[in-house]
């Protein structure tokens, strides 16, 4: 007997005041498939996976798991069931440590000591390397990852959803990655995949549906599409070329000279002689491994972190190594966080208000009024412009896609017209049409004069923006490379912190 899709879903309806974020979609998943959903920000992916996962409830429409209809109430019946789920938006407990998060999903009769040895062992087998014993808010974006993923693989799912599983890590992390999700394919667990690199879903997915506005548009086998015609099912056209043209750099705008600082908590990772300069003109790029001194640097030259040692960070030959945030945008730096909600944009505020974070233009008088007006103004503005699906200028941050509320915050920086921008993960999570679209501004930027420093996991990324790069490993930094010399084999290993011994070797 031909054994029951492992999951179907039929007629599958969600409605919100503001969108139908699915409308009669249908999907089957067999027994040791993988199986991709691919759709642009905002296409009612994630709706569709909480619905699976029990964290939504469908409108209308039945789901079947193993050939039976089934009510999935929670996330915890979820998981009993056989499904598990990495989110793109992390849920973790920051106050606990990351095997106390772990436990927290798995079966009680374990005690937190088996626990932590099970996230130690899966941690080495998968190359995802992590320390239960760490406070979550001592993580990094990209820590907080693997710690999502490792949770999930603990509960031997027979379904398991990845939403963007990859964002965060390296080129060699990713291969191993695959080869541990091809081998539970074949060994008969179903893999649901979500991914805006659609190299990625070529290489390892066997089938895939594609969502446009809540609605299924089409069902392929990716092995026999290419990236040309996935991007067309997807946003129903390619994506726009990147115009890079070379062009000799201006004057020095960010210098940094020697920068040390010692971490502030026991699990952060000191900095180790950091020097660097962006000239006017140029984007810089700044590829590692998550976890190796990005956030120390960025809170040094955010102004987050003001314990710089005087004249080691400067912008414009002013010393601003003392200053505040604040103080570093009036010299215009503009700067985009990694963690979009409740660093980048605060939740509950609308689109309009969370402009005030980092922009002042609709204040007026010596008091500071603020013109509601100007304010929602500018904001419909940035939506225009970027293409930003929201309810309009007062909708809540928190009630956007990741990849649009992605799109608005670079938007509202990159509209300030920046002397320097700084931007760490440009496009974590966000379609490939949006992707290109975020890309081609910062460009448009660098070529107007701006200087930009771009943190980033994503090579492929920083290879297309990049003039030079560095790396950072254990909080160090490489020497720059020109991006014409620079080769994913060469990064790799400077990942690794090798750039002496390729050095000594030149």
């Amino acid at each position: 007997m031909t054994s029951p899709p492992r999951l179907q879903l039929t007629g599958i309806t969600k409605r919100y005041p503001a969108v139908v974020a699915n409308n009669d979609v249908s999907l089957t998943v067999l027994p040791g498939q993988t199986h991709a959903v691919l759709g642009e920000n905002g296409a009612g992916k994630s709706t569709l996976m909480k619905i699976i996962y029990g964290s939504v409830k469908p409108d209308a429409g039945s789901v079947s798991f193993n050939g039976e209809v089934v009510h999935i109430r929670n996330p915890q019946e979820a998981r009993h069931m056989g499904i598990s789920m990495v989110f793109q938006h992390f849920s973790l407990f920051d106050t606990i440590t990351v095997a106390e998060n772990v436990w927290l999903g798995l079966d009680k009769s374990l005690s937190l000591d088996a626990v932590t040895r099970a996230i130690v062992a899966k941690a080495t087998e998968y190359g995802l390397d992590i320390d239960p014993a760490r406070p979550v808010h001592t993580l990094s974006v990209g820590e907080m990852q693997r710690v999502e993923i490792i949770r999930a693989l603990l509960t031997n799912p027979k379904l398991l959803i990845l939403d963007e599983p990859t964002s965060v890590l390296t080129p060699q992390a990713v291969e191993k990655l695959f080869v541990v999700l091809k081998k539970l394919a074949s060994e008969g667990c179903s893999i649901l995949y979500i991914s805006h690199k659609l190299h990625e879903i070529r290489e390892l997915c066997t089938a895939c549906t594609v969502l446009r506005g809540g609605v299924v548009t089409g069902v392929c086998n990716p092995a026999d599409e290419s990236n040309a015609s996935l991007s067309r099912l997807m946003i129903g056209a390619e994506p726009p070329e990147l115009q890079h043209r070379a062009q000799k750099p201006g004057a020095p705008v960010l210098q940094v000279s020697g920068l040390r600082l010692s971490r502030e908590d026991q699990f952060g990772v000191d900095l180790d002689g950091i020097s660097l300069q962006v000239c006017a003109g140029e984007v810089v790029g700044i590829a590692g491994v998550s976890g190796n001194g990005q956030k120390e640097l960025l809170y040094a030259l955010s102004g987050e972190d003001c314990r710089s040692a005087a004249g080691t960070i400067r912008m414009d030959g002013t010393d601003m190594s003392a200053l505040h945030p604040g103080g570093r945008r009036k010299l215009g730096l503009h700067f985009v966080p990694e963690e979009r909600l409740g660093r980048g944009a605060v939740p509950t505020l609308g689109l309009a208000h969370n402009l005030l974070l980092t922009r002042n233009e609709a204040l007026s008088g010596g008091i500071h009024w603020i013109s509601l007006g100007r304010l929602r103004a500018q904001a419909a503005d940035i939506i225009r412009r970027f293409n930003v699906k929201a309810g309009g200028p007062d909708a809540a941050a928190r009630s956007l896609s990741g990849g649009n509320l992605q799109k608005f915050i670079v938007g509202r920086e990159i509209d300030a017209k920046p002397k320097l921008l700084i931007v760490s993960q440009p496009t974590w999570g966000v379609d490939v049409g949006a992707a290109a679209q975020i890309r081609g501004e910062i460009l448009e930027l660098r070529d107007q004069g701006c200087a930009v420093l771009v943190v980033s996991e994503e090579l492929d990324e920083l290879f297309e923006l990049g003039d030079r790069l560095h790396v950072i490993a254990k909080g160090r930094l490489s020497p720059s490379v020109p991006m014409a010399e620079a080769t994913i084999e060469k990064i790799g290993e400077w990942m690794s912190g090798l750039w002496e011994v390729d050095h000594a070797a030149a």
